[in-house]
């Protein structure tokens, strides 16, 4: 915990919320507080203080008077300030009448009342068994329902390039494989963003390994269209960048963006990093914040050599870091890494870090990732139930597909399975979808699914 603790800021003896009516009065507000020396820090709003995937200011109860007297000054538009100490609490009677021990008992109480949960806590809720581990994953999804509902997300990814300057260790498209490279035109892009528009998606992904290839100039280039013809949701996954870049991206519209600590292991990070540096991707998580985009993070599960501990390190640091999206999944070898021939992530442990991170996070998006619908048939399905909430489309072309391969014999889910999974899960698709058009396409849904 000591890793995480070193880079933890904005410790609040008695956390006060300032949930503002939009991301530029919420930006402006948190300059003002940093020009006044005021410690603070942008998270996930809570439940029952605004809406989900929307992002509030921190800060010490002492500065309360303070921050009214900024915000009143600069005109500030504002919804609340709020004191976290009265917090959404959560109906988990059910859980008491299943076969549980006295310490899953206490942990449940703690959970009920909204009280943060420990390291040791966190590790127990890991590690459950039997009729305890179908506690957990009902204590999820009861959370989940409570904070997300029972609608899906459905976003897209466009992998636009395969070139990487990294050689992770894990990684399919690492530098050194040898494999197919190609890269996206703008107008590609653009080709496929518009049959995602088509069919009402909302929010497309665009993402590659780390080309330098694809400069500022025309990463801005292919934002500005995709805002211009479609005002879609924008998320970015594409590296590391410079703090200016991740300004500029979030000025031309950019929503979300998504750079993986994969692991909270200082350790861990070092061993399947051998070209990256613990301390500059943890800087990067915050200057993404700080640019105004919502941090999507997360990590693989199953790593070689990976442990408990860590995996309990991996869930802290998104609750702590305040990330808005949070994808977890296992750890599936990749043809021609170093990693080829290690064992791939446990479902089962996938699964509970799903729910675990539910219960630990809440108000926040959480994948079923593609990972774990590569490594079991209905993995996406039994994420969906234990508390994730949305699903990631492939969108690259199929004639690339093949060629971008994080990890071996992916799963391409393409809206068809992502309807199964929904289906089998009984949850419900978003009302965003053209679902004229689908029909039109041949795809089958139930009234019950809309």
């Amino acid at each position: 915990m000591a890793l995480i603790n070193k880079f933890l800021t904005n410790k609040f003896e008695e956390p006060y919320i300032l949930v503002c009516t939009s991301k530029s009065q919420m930006l402006f507000s948190k300059d003002l507080l940093d020009k006044e020396g005021i410690e603070n820090d942008l998270i996930p709003t809570p439940k029952g203080f605004g809406g989900v995937c929307t992002t509030a200011i921190k800060f010490d109860k002492k500065f309360e008077q303070k921050v009214r007297e900024i915000i009143k000054k600069n005109n500030i538009e504002y919804e609340g300030i709020y004191s976290l100490k009265d917090k959404y609490k959560y109906n988990l009677s059910e859980i008491f009448n299943m076969n549980i021990s006295d310490t899953l008992k206490d942990i449940v109480k703690k959970v009920e009342a909204n009280i943060e949960l420990n390291k040791e806590e966190i590790k127990y809720l890991l590690e459950v068994e039997n009729e305890e581990y179908d506690a957990l994953i009902r204590m999820a999804d009861i959370i989940r329902k409570e904070c997300i509902g029972d609608r899906i997300e459905i976003r897209a990814a466009i992998e636009f390039s395969n070139y990487c300057r990294k050689n992770c260790n894990y990684c399919g498209v690492r530098r050194d494989n040898k494999i197919k490279r190609y890269r996206m035109t703008e107008e590609e892009i653009i080709d496929e963003v518009e049959k995602l528009y088509k069919v009402g998606i909302k929010t497309v992904i665009l993402q590659s390994g780390e080309d330098p290839y694809y400069t500022t100039d025309r990463m801005l280039s292919i934002i500005k269209e995709i805002k211009q013809k479609f005002r879609m949701g924008i998320t970015l996954s594409i590296g590391e960048r410079e703090e200016e870049e991740y300004r500029l991206f979030s000025d031309a519209g950019v929503n979300n963006y998504l750079l993986k600590i994969e692991t909270a292991s200082r350790r861990l990070f070092e061993l399947i990093h051998p070209d990256d540096d613990y301390d500059i991707r943890v800087k990067h998580t915050r200057l993404i914040k700080e640019a105004g985009m919502r941090a999507a993070s997360g990590g693989m599960i199953g790593l070689p050599t990976q442990t408990i501990d860590e995996i309990a390190e991996d869930i802290i640091f998104q609750r702590d870091f305040g990330i808005h999206m949070i994808g977890f999944g296992p750890f599936l070898p990749a043809k021609g890494t170093p990693y080829e021939n290690c064992k791939p992530g446990d479902l089962k442990l996938s699964l509970k870090v799903v729910a675990v991170t539910r219960i630990v996070c809440q108000h926040v998006f959480l994948p079923a990732t593609t990972a774990i619908a590569t490594l079991h048939p209905d993995g996406q399905t039994l994420a969906l139930k234990a508390g994730a909430n949305t699903i990631m489309l492939i969108s690259t072309p199929p004639s690339l597909r093949d060629n971008y391969q994080i990890y071996s014999n992916k799963n391409m889910v393409d809206l068809s399975f992502a309807i199964k999974s929904t289906r089998d899960a009984k949850r419900k698709l978003p009302k965003y979808l053209n679902y004229d058009y689908l029909k039109e396409l041949g795809y089958e849904i139930e009234d019950e699914l809309i």
